[in-house]
């Protein structure tokens, strides 16, 4: 028998493969019944459905709840960003789509949250739902809680990765709904889902479904997902000229079948969406993190004021001396005003500090309307002196001015002040400032000498401040989250 060559071999093993993608693959897909769902993001209206209610197979779209309990956990300070995972052999030992890692490894949670997102990775999922609820049954129990709290009445996980297991199953309704959650309630992390690559920890990964990322106007994200069991499953989401539309597909026979019908699907809903229509976002699910010993259903750190601590009494203070010739700095009036205003009515919903007891001295407690009683003996007072009668006049004309100097400041990196916070990214700069300085007013202890910075995104503008340490940035952050305030930490160079 003659013995094949190595190039014989290389033919036939390319030609097994091939039949393998072009007919064992679709016809396994093909068995998988489907399911689609198109819907205005922005009112939560149903475009377009077929069988949306059908419990099927939802793959790796399983890993958008995943994450959004992750997001959850974060936010509340059940744990970090920057937490080193000590991944489990259970973990390690996931099928692909892995990142591969080890057992006894450590990796930052931030890392692991970019695999699952970017690459789909089962080990980096699995590891993530031990690290915030110890196993993944227990994770898989409370990503339960959660769905049930969205409304998403006909889903169950099992597992945080979504291979196929009995009983696992979810709807393209459902799941259509899992997608419009994760834009709206965690919109400083769902650029994820956008990024054709990312770094896990030392390894760059590829998005599954960079080929639509790329090819769709307006795609930005969210989640990909292929088992036997399932076929080729997608949520996409796209924006165009102010609306945001969402569709998902359950069944699709290849990725580009499943990509070319998703792209047909978010036609269909701008077609149809109206340009103008009011913005209803989904109400949050009930936090359902752990306290105490674990039991659920509770809430989050919190950071508690001592009572002791409030403020009591709010004196008058005496007038300032300014020096005759000292230069006097006046910012925007109208800017100023509007802001201060607005941080004394949101300060009663914000802050939990208790309110100032009634003022004992008369003056102080009629407000500004007794300030003409106030004894003027015990202002200083300063006299000007008499102008000298040889005093000659400044000439009409300008005198040479010496050419104007540019001055430019940066933040500070010196000391380990080079983290920042980011409290929420809006429509329009003017908004962005507006949050940062009344941000800046209501939470001035942690806050104060940090840079209030605008940072222009293509979805809207982020604000952020920049220039801290890293323990300022978490304690202010832990400050603001008390206040239901938004905030994550920024490191050095870049995100989450």
């Amino acid at each position: 028998m003659k013995a094949w060559s190595k190039q014989q071999i290389r033919w036939g093993l390319m030609a097994l493969a091939t039949f393998w993608m072009l007919v064992v693959v679709p016809l396994s897909a093909a068995a998988a019944p489907y399911a689609a769902m198109v819907m205005d993001a922005r009112s939560g209206e149903v475009v377009h459905s077929r069988n949306a209610d059908t419990r099927l197979h939802p793959a790796s779209l399983t890993k958008m709840m995943t994450l959004y309990v992750v997001f959850e956990a974060v936010e509340n300070g059940e744990i970090g960003l920057d937490t080193l995972v000590t991944i489990s052999t259970h973990a390690a030992s996931e099928p692909p789509s892995k990142l591969g890692l080890r057992a006894g490894q450590k990796i930052r949670l931030r890392y692991l949250i970019r695999a699952a997102a970017v690459k789909s990775a089962n080990d980096a999922a699995t590891a993530l739902g031990e690290a915030i609820e110890g196993s993944e049954a227990s994770f898989a129990r409370r990503m339960n809680r959660t769905a049930k709290a969205m409304g998403m009445t006909r889903t169950t996980f099992k597992n945080a990765h979504g291979l196929t297991e009995s009983g696992h199953l979810s709807t393209a309704r459902d799941m259509t709904i899992l997608g419009r959650h994760v834009f709206y309630d965690y919109p400083e992390y769902y650029n994820l889902f956008s990024r054709i690559t990312a770094d896990a920890g030392g390894r760059t990964v590829y998005h599954t479904n960079r080929k639509l990322l790329r090819a769709y106007r307006g795609a930005d994200g969210i989640k990909t997902g292929y088992t036997r069991a399932a076929g080729f499953n997608l949520v996409a989401s796209a924006e165009r000229g102010g609306k945001r539309v969402i569709a998902t597909v359950f069944g699709g026979r290849s990725t580009a079948s499943r990509n070319a019908k998703v792209a047909e699907l978010l036609d269909l809903g701008f077609n149809r969406v109206p340009t103008r229509v009011a913005l209803h976002r989904p109400r949050p699910p009930a936090y359902m993190g752990k306290i105490g010993d674990g039991v659920p259903g509770g809430y989050g750190k919190k950071v508690r004021l001592v009572a002791a601590a409030a403020v009591k009494r709010s004196l008058r203070p005496q007038a300032r001396m300014v020096a005759s010739d000292a230069p006097v700095l006046l910012a925007a009036k109208d800017d100023i005003e509007q802001a201060v205003l607005a941080a004394q009515q949101e300060a009663p919903a914000l802050s939990p500090v208790a309110k100032p007891e009634p003022e004992t001295e008369p003056q102080i407690a009629q407000g500004a309307a007794a300030s003409p009683s106030i004894d003027s003996a015990r202002l200083p007072r300063i006299n000007p002196e008499p102008r000298p009668a040889d005093l000659v006049l400044a000439s009409a004309q300008e005198p040479a001015r010496d050419p104007i100097q540019e001055v430019v400041t940066r933040v500070s990196t010196s000391g380990g002040r080079n983290w920042g916070i980011n409290i929420g990214r809006y429509p329009s700069e003017y908004k962005a400032r507006k949050i940062l300085l009344q941000t800046a007013l209501n939470e001035i202890t942690t806050l104060d000498g940090s840079l209030r910075k605008v940072v222009k995104r293509p979805t809207g503008f982020d604000a952020n401040f920049m220039g801290m340490t890293r323990e300022t940035a978490d304690l202010a952050c832990r400050r603001l989250q008390a206040k239901q305030v938004t905030c994550f930490m920024i490191e050095p160079g870049g995100g989450a």
